[in-house]
């Protein structure tokens, strides 16, 4: 099966949706697929106004046309709702070709945030962009359930998973050397600085020990400013963020809008049990204590909770969510772009994952 896959989010962008969307397709180079990643990389681009971090593609249709026409896929899946999301879906209409979408994020909530955009705008803007799509692939039910009631319809039920080698576990919190030995317990966030994420609600948690946050995004500046007892690691390589999950006591997932929440998977993953808010996403991934941490309308009551959850617990969790699982029902969710009904996928031994050249 030969899918292309548009997404305004690919490295160098560092984020879950980056995560989720990297992992997938490295999975489905596994059982045998081959997939076409169109990103902003193969465009002109230009800095997210407000967002920093995110470059997006510039006028991109002519290109895209170009690129989508030579590819002639089995089926097109369009993971995010910008510029190439959009341009991406014009192309089908105006073809008559079936596509899935996914809804990742919480872009109304972020445009409320940010720029003060009402919940209501937000949501019709993205009602309207899902509306053609033959299946809204959504990572969680309580999502779904909330789309649902936002006039959403052809919502799909999907998830997300975990690489549990590369996030080993440990027994035990380790020492994350660059940092030397921290008061503890450590408590950690990763993640984008930004809006949505309800950051501030972390470093103002009265609790005792260190406070560590990795990631980037346009908060950053104001918020180590005021917050310069935390420890600021900025954006780290995958493989040296596991080991900085690792030396954690708790990890803490302030945000209240999150459809899903990988970092949460990642850090139970190493065993680090989480504090969260009982929203839409930890709901989810955390599950019912103690599985992989605590969930509380009081974060600092969540904070102390989770602090005493097992790690094996925690693991144990996450073992539940893999890759494998996840990317097979992903493709029984794609649509024939010729009939509009599901792939008769068979499994080939082989597949590959490819990206196009710049400017195709």
């Amino acid at each position: 099966m030969k899918l292309v896959l548009v997404t305004d989010a690919w490295q160098p962008q560092v984020n879950g949706v980056v995560t989720t969307l990297v992992e997938l397709v490295r999975e489905m180079q596994v059982q045998g697929h081959q997939v076409e990643v169109i990103h902003p990389g193969l465009f002109d681009r230009r800095p997210c106004p407000g967002y920093a971090g995110i470059d997006l593609a510039v006028r991109p249709e002519k290109v895209l046309t170009r690129q989508l026409d030579a590819i002639a896929p089995d089926a097109i899946h369009l993971a995010t709702e910008g510029p190439l999301g959009w341009a991406a879906r014009r192309y089908c209409l105006k073809r008559g070709m079936p596509f899935t979408t996914a809804y990742h994020t919480r872009f109304p909530e972020i445009l409320k945030a940010a720029l003060k955009v009402p919940l209501w705008i937000g949501y019709a803007l993205f009602r309207h962009f899902h509306r053609p799509s033959a299946g809204v692939l959504v990572p969680t039910p309580s999502v779904l359930t909330l789309l649902q009631l936002r006039g959403f319809r052809n919502l799909r039920s999907w998830t997300h998973g975990v690489d549990m080698e590369l996030f080993k576990y440990h027994e035990q919190p380790q020492v994350y050397a660059p940092l030397g030995e921290l008061v503890r317990p450590v408590s950690l966030f990763v993640g984008r600085i930004s809006y949505e994420k309800n950051i501030e609600a972390f470093l103002k948690l009265d609790v005792p020990g260190t406070k560590v946050v990795c990631g980037v995004g346009p908060l950053e500046a104001g918020l180590r400013e005021r917050y310069s007892q935390a420890r600021w690691l900025g954006v780290l390589p995958r493989d040296v963020l596991a080991q900085v999950y690792a030396a954690a006591d708790v990890f803490v997932m302030p945000s209240r809008s999150e459809t899903f929440g990988l970092v949460m998977l990642e850090a139970m993953a190493t065993g680090t049990p989480v504090a969260a808010y009982p929203v839409d996403g930890p709901l989810e991934v955390v599950g019912s204590p103690p599985a992989g941490g605590a969930l509380q309308d009081d974060l600092a009551s969540a904070w102390c909770q989770a602090l005493v959850v097992p790690r094996q617990s925690a693991r144990l969790r996450a073992q539940a969510f893999g890759w494998e699982y996840a990317s097979q029902l992903f493709v029984s969710h794609l649509v024939s772009v010729r009939t509009g009904t599901a792939l008769d996928v068979e499994s080939p031994r082989h597949g590959a994952v490819t990206q196009l050249s710049p400017n195709a």
